[in-house]
């Protein structure tokens, strides 16, 4: 977004909650500092408390996933709220990963009214931060994407400790069972064929099927492969596995 219509016109939010790690809050705030962005820090933590409070009881049932899905909901309401503020557009943070098997909050981390990332796998977004620190060398520039970023475990920090890899298979896993599923388009009986897990390829393609209608809700994406979430994918909205 910076390099696309320049420092100036890009803020960025800093939401720590309860759960943040010290050193995801040092990346971003060293990433807005390469950028030159302005960036504001909002901790969730009262309203997160006060929505728990407000919801207590029957009304949240115990589910870790709903209390999980509070917190990206409350960000997703703060990070509207200053682009409504100010006229501004939202961008969406998901990936072409999350979106298919649905590792993804509605009206949380999917606010936004465009999705740069939306048709490229978390493994090619990891390609991508090496390629724009690499142009950014060669130009003379520090590298705006900090190193731990890259390499660190990715988590929402949405619950103590907490890993992506804790609800999902390796990406590297999981986006080569999704692109032979999506732009292959191949049978789950000739993935696992090639050396995949049985029941991982089942678990990941009965994701893909089931998480139709959360997809159909999100941004607008640049297109980028043969077969992109939107006019080069059509599936039915409702699906069973």
């Amino acid at each position: 977004a910076a390099r696309a219509v320049g420092s100036a016109s890009v803020l960025g939010l800093s939401m720590p909650s309860r759960h943040s790690s010290q050193h995801s809050i040092d990346d971003a705030v060293a990433t807005a500092e390469a950028l030159g962005i302005e960036m504001l820090s909002v901790p969730i933590n009262e309203l997160h408390e006060e929505a728990e409070e407000a919801l207590a009881g029957e009304l949240v049932s115990g589910d870790p996933v709903a209390a999980e899905n509070l917190q990206a909901r409350i960000r997703g309401m703060l990070v509207m709220g200053a682009a409504n503020a100010r006229g501004s557009m939202a961008v969406a943070t998901g990936n072409k990963s999350e979106l298919a098997v649905g590792y993804c909050t509605l009206y949380g981390d999917m606010n936004g009214g465009y999705a740069p990332l939306g048709d490229l796998y978390k493994t090619q977004v990891y390609e991508l931060a090496r390629a724009i620190n690499a142009d950014a060398e060669s130009m003379g520039n520090p590298p705006p994407i900090t190193e731990s970023t890259i390499t660190k475990p990715p988590s929402a920090e949405l619950a103590p400790d907490q890993v992506d890899q804790d609800s999902l298979p390796p990406y590297a896993t999981l986006d080569a069972i999704l692109h032979a599923l999506i732009e292959d388009m191949a049978s789950p009986e000739s993935i696992a064929a090639q050396g995949y897990d049985e029941a991982t390829v089942a678990w990941v393609e009965g994701k893909l099927n089931t998480s139709e209608h959360k997809r159909w809700q999100m941004p607008p994406a640049p297109r980028v492969s043969e077969r992109a979430f939107g006019q080069g994918w059509r599936q039915p909205l409702a699906a069973k596995r």
